[in-house]
């Protein structure tokens, strides 16, 4: 009976150790590794330092917080602070280096570089057309010659920079032509900092402000130049019939007629298609407004359909559209 017994607990050893092996990949050092033990001994890095040697003109807070500490203990107002600007754009189209931009008889050239970057690209340009300089000031970003005066100042978005080639205050179509083949040239050798290019400094920023049940974007730039950067971008962007389309662009009015399926529209589930009045999800037609207000503008998005149009749709068509200024 013994030796039966023994032979029993025999075929039970292997078994044993297998299971002693596969518990041991339990333990600190095994297979499951427990992280929460790695936090008992963590300890403080210290504070990365940006060089000394950097150019300063290129950081600031992403995310400033205000210095209340300094404003005494009572608060007066509600800090206004905007969010860190996007780092693409906001359709996701990537810009060329060299585009053209249009409203009226005015015509100039926008630059993806900052304008220290594009400045000795315009003295290239006169320099090979043998052009006789009569004045040149880099700080006014001007180079008058008898042919034209070039022009050079930054754009609306961060990083990037405009060119003119005017003449009595006249575009001059020639210029213009000569200088886009020129700089379209030298994009394949033309750096510029992709952080620098997507920021926008502080004084420039885009604010989108609710006035009652309105939401409105507030643009610190003439309304020439926003309507011609959002005419380019339209185009671009607003090419999908149902979805997001341009129908009219009237630069006498500063307008916009698009066809757009709200956000609203877009998230409707299928049972709520089935008990509506509309078997499937619909677009509706809606007007960007450019107004000035100062030497700013302002862009509102107003209903130009008998669909609904809420506070929340016109923020988010908004936001979409005025993306393409940041």
């Amino acid at each position: 009976m013994s030796s039966v017994l023994e032979k029993r607990a025999l075929k039970w050893i292997p078994l044993a150790l297998a299971a002693t092996v596969t518990l041991a990949g339990c333990a600190r050092d095994g297979y499951y590794h427990d992280r929460n033990l790695d936090y008992t001994e963590a300890a403080p890095a210290p504070p990365l330092v940006l060089p000394e040697t950097r150019n300063t003109q290129r950081y600031r807070d992403a995310m400033p917080v205000p210095q209340a500490g300094l404003q005494g203990s009572r608060v007066d107002e509600v800090a206004r602070i905007g969010p860190p600007p996007s780092l693409a754009l906001g359709s996701g189209l990537e810009p060329e280096y060299v585009e053209r931009r249009q409203a009226g008889d005015q015509v100039w050239l926008v630059v993806a570089a900052d304008p220290g970057a594009v400045w000795p690209q315009l003295e290239g340009f006169v320099r090979s057309r043998q052009l006789g300089v009569q004045e040149s000031s880099a700080t006014q970003g001007v180079i008058v010659t008898p042919q034209a005066t070039l022009r050079l100042q930054s754009a609306l978005r961060a990083g990037s920079s405009e060119v003119r080639c005017e003449q009595g205050g006249q575009s001059v179509e020639s210029c213009v032509a000569a200088l886009e083949q020129y700089l379209g040239a030298r994009s394949a050798t033309a750096s510029a900092s992709s952080w620098t290019a997507q920021r926008l400094a502080s004084e420039q920023t885009l604010q989108m402000r609710q006035q009652g049940d309105e939401w409105e974007v507030l643009i610190p730039q003439p309304i020439e130049r926003v309507w011609a950067e959002m005419n380019h971008y339209l185009a671009l962007d607003f090419t999908q019939e149902g979805q997001r389309d341009l129908l009219e662009a009237s630069a006498d009015d500063y307008e916009f007629l698009v066809e757009y399926m709200t956000q609203t529209e877009r998230g409707r589930n299928p049972l709520q298609i089935v008990f509506s009045q509309d078997v499937r999800r619909m677009s509706q037609n809606i007007r960007l407004v450019l107004q000035p207000e100062g030497n700013q503008t302002v862009l509102r998005a107003v209903n130009a359909s008998e669909r609904g149009f809420s506070a929340d749709d016109q923020r988010e068509l908004l936001e979409r559209v005025s993306g393409y200024l940041r």
